[in-house]
């Protein structure tokens, strides 16, 4: 018997190494195989799921302090998240981020420090912004652009939103009002024009150019490619292999809800199970009745356990690791 425990962070209590960790030791205690594979969907946890960072710059942060930036680059690859150099966490949440002066000029610095080592591969990492700049930040931190035009350059991120639905969709969350997601929205719009001119290039229809306030297409504009991040995430672990190898995945995230199969890291280990006939169950820390709406609910043929309603809300928030792996044991024995 050969276990996968291919699995998401459960956000705010333990990291995705954690998380498989502990369902490893749940399988070397019954004396089964555990493959451990810490997974994100190119948000935050990213850097960290692809061998994390390995240097650190000072940076803009998103509201103009100087901020320290942990990134990585090794053998060419360069792998950045915007979060650390431009994230809503650096500023202390939306209640003290400035919606409309945010930016993302200390991601563009990290991009051109990647170019000035020689990167022949730069990933940008997508998720958890303070910013709907539409990545003009970015831009203008990058000097020489056209360097990147001869490097594989690559986007990753797990949402479709156009470049000038970011503000409607996102910027409430980062503290925008009203009146001012309308203000963001007419920058967008100007912003496409700007860099149809500047750049040659129409953001306005590219899937997924609204990511992290319009910087997905701001990167875009200079020649980067969007993808998915599970997409991206899983290929670098050689994901589809490791299932293959396998009698049964486990995997997870903290919560379990309807955009849990909308590019998540759940949604996307089921549909591969599904495709490579693998038996699936999933340990999470909490569900909504929303996600046993979704069709591919189904393909977690061998049950869901959910943390919460096992062990009480304060052991699962107290105890992530320890509850995860009594769980992880429970379905083992079935």
């Amino acid at each position: 018997m050969r276990v996968l425990a291919a699995v998401d962070k459960f956000k705010g209590t333990v990291s995705a190494h954690d998380v498989a960790q502990a369902i490893g030791h749940a399988c070397w205690e019954l004396g089964i195989d555990c493959d451990e594979v810490a997974l994100a969907d190119g948000g935050e946890g990213t850097l960290d799921v692809l061998s994390g960072p390995n240097r650190t710059s000072i940076v803009t942060g998103p509201l103009g302090d100087p901020v320290e930036a942990s990134w990585r680059f090794h053998r060419g690859t360069a792998v950045i998240e915007m979060a650390r150099a431009s994230g809503l966490t650096l500023v202390g949440g939306p209640e003290h981020n400035d919606a409309i002066a945010a930016s993302t000029t200390g991601t563009g610095e990290l991009i051109d420090k990647a170019l000035d080592l020689g990167a022949e591969r730069i990933i940008v990492c997508l998720g958890g912004s303070a910013t709907t700049d539409g990545g003009l930040g970015a831009v203008r931190a990058i000097h020489a652009p056209a360097r990147l035009r001869g490097i594989e350059f690559v986007v990753a991120c797990d949402v479709d939103t156009l470049f000038v639905d970011a503000a409607e969709v996102f910027a409430p969350q980062k503290g925008a009002s009203t009146t001012q997601v309308r203000m963001l929205t007419s920058r967008l719009e100007r912003l496409v024009q700007l860099y149809k001119e500047t750049h040659g290039v129409d953001v306005s229809n590219v899937v997924g150019a609204g990511a992290a306030g319009g910087l997905a297409g701001g990167l875009v504009a200079l020649g980067a490619t969007i993808v998915p991040g599970f997409d991206m995430v899983a290929e670098e672990v050689d994901l589809a292999e490791r299932i293959r190898a396998a009698n049964l995945v486990i995997t997870g995230e903290g919560r379990l809800d309807a955009t849990s199969f909308e590019g998540k890291v759940v949604g996307g280990v089921a549909q591969l199970c599904h495709e490579i006939g693998r038996p699936l169950a999933a340990i999470v820390g909490s569900i909504h009745p929303s996600a046993a709406d979704e069709p591919d609910y189904a393909l977690i043929d061998r049950g869901v356990s959910d943390l919460v309603s096992k062990f009480g809300e304060d052991k699962a928030f107290a105890e992530p690791k320890w509850c995860i792996e009594q769980a992880a044991l429970e379905l083992l024995r079935a």
